[in-house]
């Protein structure tokens, strides 16, 4: 029998949908090819038993995607939509004096991407690349993403970059995977999340609300566009763009309030009780999180790309264009300034007195943000950096190739420290749930869509439960045949 492919795409006028989805058939074994047009996509592999039922089954597949409105194409004959990367300008600090760095590690690529938890810190770049480091400043792993990193988000333990491919990938294993696929019509500008619940703001100054499951829950349009900043808490979400800071309901029913503020929001930080925007008008803001009422300013010289505070806010720090850090007391005094040694601050993190800066050159940065060292610098005497190099023999990362590569070994029993999940179709959803015992069963799993058909069972290494009331898989997904 030949070997058959039919290829289909669903592409929107207006910035909606721009996907392309390609079936093959050879014999018994069936390929299913999808993603975003002039994407490489991700691949599923399928098996079975007679060549009758393998046609069948791509012919059913075929003939969902028809009824959804894709329609036979030609390959290539769509281009890509073109993907906002962040053009940014650096020029020279005008401080006098360097902040006092400890170390600082070069990723090769302007980096925006920073994480930095109590284990290690993280940094993804333009390239596509994501370090990992420890707080001494040994290179630790490398994962290797397919496109532009925009940003990293945590959720208690679990890491994910959202990239400029639209994909939110999950770094929380050696094997990352597409946890979260992003609409075409959404260019991923920042993100934030929250008990497994996706917030994406977008170079349109939309606001998308995503579940685990990497399902659309709700969206707002902003009064401005270019919205650079979204954090979220129990009682809101609070939104950053073009014509400033809006506040919504974690469920997106309505509207809490709106500030306008200096300029363009560029950058945000939340604390408990407060929300700080860095502007295009050379000013960080603190708006009360209950009103949305400007509690202080933080005067910088230039356009401010990062903000950070110490722990509620007794410290406010931020990162202009012109390759200077500042600090500033709880009330808006500024206590200094000083210049990064390394270019602009995209992005910064505190934590235990030491503020972590990745910058238009790529590099990441640890500076010594105690009293003693910065007054110190204050007077000139500064350390001498360390200027880190990444190991030879370091650990790459990279996404599976296919979907299905995920589950990289087929298994005949469950191994007894291994946890058996089955995917279970409810209506036109594909669910994930525990099949082991000791687990709550009405729970969902958030699990790789590529390799979700009905009835596949799989084994994975370990469950959490997250805060949300559902699990993430920990360690290694292998299919149990």
């Amino acid at each position: 029998m030949a070997r058959e492919t039919t290829y289909l795409e669903l592409s929107q006028d207006g910035g909606g949908a721009h996907k392309f989805y390609e079936v093959t058939v050879d014999g018994t074994a069936v390929s299913v090819r999808y993603g975003r047009i002039g994407a490489d996509g991700q691949v599923q592999d399928s098996s079975f038993p007679t060549a009758e039922k393998a046609r069948a089954a791509a012919a059913k597949k075929i003939g969902e995607k028809v009824r959804k409105g894709y329609a036979p194409a030609v390959r290539g004959g769509r281009a890509a939509r073109s993907v906002t990367r962040r053009q940014v300008t650096s020029a020279p600090s005008t401080a006098r004096a360097v902040a006092p760095v400890l170390w600082r590690f070069q990723t090769g690529s302007a980096a925006f991407g920073i994480h930095v938890d109590e284990d290690r810190c993280w940094v993804g770049n333009q390239a596509g690349d994501v370090y990992t480091l420890s707080h001494g400043g040994e290179v630790l792993a490398r994962y290797a993403l397919p496109d532009g990193v925009k940003c990293l988000v945590a959720d208690e333990f679990w890491i994910y970059a959202g990239c400029d491919d639209g994909t939110v990938y999950d770094l929380s294993s050696k094997v990352p995977f597409g946890a979260y696929d992003i609409a075409a019509d959404v260019d991923i500008f920042w993100l934030d999340i929250r008990e497994g619940v996706l917030h994406v703001s977008d170079r349109a100054g939309g606001l998308t609300v995503i579940d685990h499951e990497d399902e659309f829950q709700w969206s707002r349009r902003s009064a401005g566009s270019n919205a650079w900043m979204v954090r979220a808490d129990g009682d809101a979400v609070y939104h950053g763009h073009g014509k400033g800071v809006t506040a919504y309901a974690p469920d997106g029913g309505r509207q809490l309030w709106h500030t306008d503020t200096s300029g363009s929001v560029l950058f945000g930080w939340q604390e408990e009780h407060a929300v700080y925007a860095g502007t295009g008008r050379n000013t960080v803001q603190r708006l009360a999180k209950a009103t949305g009422a400007v509690e202080a300013a933080y005067r910088c010289d230039a356009a401010v790309y990062s903000c950070a505070t110490s722990p509620d806010g007794r410290h406010v720090f931020a990162g202009d264009l012109a390759s200077s850090v500042y600090c500033f007391d709880a009330d808006g005094r500024r206590l200094w300034k000083l210049g990064t040694g390394s270019g602009s601050a995209l992005s910064m993190q505190y934590l235990d007195e030491r503020l972590y800066l990745v910058t238009t050159d790529g590099s990441l940065v640890c500076v010594d943000a105690s009293e003693a060292a910065i007054a110190a610098a204050r007077r000139g005497s500064v350390p001498t950096a360390v200027d880190v190099k990444s190991a030879a023999a370091l650990p790459v990362f990279t996404p599976a190739a296919s979907a299905a590569a995920v589950a990289t070994v087929s298994v005949a029993s469950a191994p007894a420290d291994g946890v058996v999940v089955e995917c279970v179709r409810q209506g036109s959803r594909m669910r994930v749930q525990v099949v082991s015992g000791g687990y709550e069963q009405s729970w969902n799993v958030q699990f790789p869509r590529g390799i979700r058909e009905p009835g596949a069972r799989y084994v994975v290494d370990g469950l959490h439960a997250a805060s949300g009331g559902f699990y993430r898989v920990r360690g290694e997904i292998r299919r149990l045949v």
